[in-house]
This record gives C-alpha cells, sequence and structure tokens, in this order.
C-alpha cells in the first residue's frame, strides 16, 4: 500500500492519498486549501490516477480543493450525511474569527458529484478496503477511516486510521464550532478509538503521525474516559 501526506497551505491541514501501489487508482482524503499543485506533483511522481475524494468532515479547511480537484478528473466526492450541507454554505460552520480570513464571503461551489457515506457498510474503491466510522464532535458527521495492514512475508502489518480532526498527537479536535459537541467527542473516543489495536498508525487531520497505543499512554483527552469495548479490527 502507498499512503502519502502533505500540509495545505493554510491551518496545516493534511491532504492524504491512498492507494494501493505505484501506478494504480488511487483516493485523496481531504484537499484543503491550496493543495492542487503539490497534489498534481505527488500523483505524477507516483502515477496514480484518482477515483474519489474522501472527506472526513465538512470544514472548509478540509474541503476548500475539493470541487477543482474532483472537476479535474471528472470523479465523486464522498461526505457523510450529517456534514452533507457544509458542502453547500461552508462558511456558516466557521467561527466570526476563522469567516473574516475569507472577508466573510467566499466564492464557492459544490463538486458536480457528491455521494454520501454508509459506516455499515466498508468501501470497495481503488481497489482498497476502507471501514468507515461515524465519529461526531468535532461536527456531526465527522468520520474516520480505516485500512488493515498491509501482509509482508504473510504477517499483516499495522493497521492505518485516517483520524480527521477526531484525534491528534497529544490532543483531540475541538467542539466549540457550530455543530460540535464536547459529550459527543467524548463518545466518539471511547467507541470509535479506544478499541483500536495499539499499533495502529494514525494519521491525523493537522499535525505529525502517532499510533494509538502512544496516545493511549500519553493523550491527557483520552484519560479518564469509560472502558472501552474489546479491541476490534477492519
Amino acid at each position: 500500500m502507498l499512503v502519502r501526506g502533505f500540509p495545505a497551505q493554510a491551518f496545516g491541514t493534511n491532504c492524504y492519498v491512498v492507494a494501493a501501489g505505484p501506478g494504480a487508482p488511487c483516493v485523496v482524503v481531504d484537499p484543503g486549501i491550496g493543495v492542487e499543485p503539490q497534489l498534481e506533483e505527488l500523483l505524477t511522481e507516483h502515477h496514480l490516477q484518482p477515483v474519489a475524494v474522501l472527506l472526513t468532515h465538512g470544514h472548509l479547511d478540509h474541503t476548500f480543493s475539493v470541487a477543482p480537484v474532483c472537476g479535474a478528473r471528472d470523479i465523486p466526492a464522498y461526505i457523510h450525511p450529517d456534514d452533507r450541507d457544509q458542502l453547500a454554505d461552508p462558511l456558516s460552520y466557521l467561527s466570526d474569527g476563522s469567516a473574516q480570513l475569507f472577508g466573510g464571503r467566499l466564492a464557492w461551489s459544490e463538486p458536480d458529484d457528491v455521494r454520501l457515506l454508509d459506516p455499515a457498510l466498508p468501501m470497495e474503491i481503488a481497489g482498497l478496503r476502507i471501514g468507515v466510522d461515524l465519529a461526531p464532535g468535532h461536527t456531526p458527521g465527522s468520520v474516520v477511516f480505516r485500512l488493515p495492514g498491509e501482509e509482508l512475508d504473510g504477517e499483516a502489518g499495522a493497521p492505518l486510521l485516517l483520524s480527521g480532526d477526531l484525534l491528534f498527537a497529544g490532543s483531540i479536535g475541538r467542539t466549540d464550532l457550530r455543530g460540535g459537541s464536547w459529550e459527543d467527542m467524548q463518545r466518539s473516543l471511547v467507541s470509535v478509538v479506544l478499541p483500536m489495536a495499539d499499533e495502529t498508525v494514525v494519521l491525523p487531520g493537522h499535525g505529525p503521525a502517532t499510533t494509538i497505543g502512544r496516545e493511549r499512554a500519553d493523550n491527557p483527552f483520552l484519560q479518564d474516559l469509560p472502558p472501552a469495548p474489546p479491541v476490534r479490527g477492519l
């Protein structure tokens, strides 16, 4: 499996590309502000062909380039139904201060083809099997994407979690924007994050990669939570 990521030009939002390998179809996750040139370089370097954009949630710093990335390749964008309206009116979900970065106004268009994620069904796309978990708290329709570890010499590698703004290295997503909920965030951490295996590699929406084990031990927001369900796989 080939996984590459880089931060957008604003807000340090991580954009990821995931493929079965070089020269394969791929998915683009969370194309934020100004990612298009670097994304194109990455796709060209590894001879990748995007077939879809996956969105962990509807905030503008994760969706800003979704329309041009999808439109240039005639591919769909996937988002959870509970965040679907943010693709129509993204500024309404930002704080006043964040909205003013765009002058309070934004020339915006949705992708032509928007499809809704169903967490009950793993995605079979680009030669990948991707689990989808609803994880509200940061937004009502926040999701995480899970991929199994790649097998090498008969042994499975570490699972992969694209955590969006649910979990960061040493922190979690904010809950003070419209649609955020501290109570929902706590429930998502317990039901989605804590059951994952310690070796799971976490690729967050902002900041460096980490592991579930490291966050379980050191992340202050994961301490004193209610007991988690048993460790789960994809």
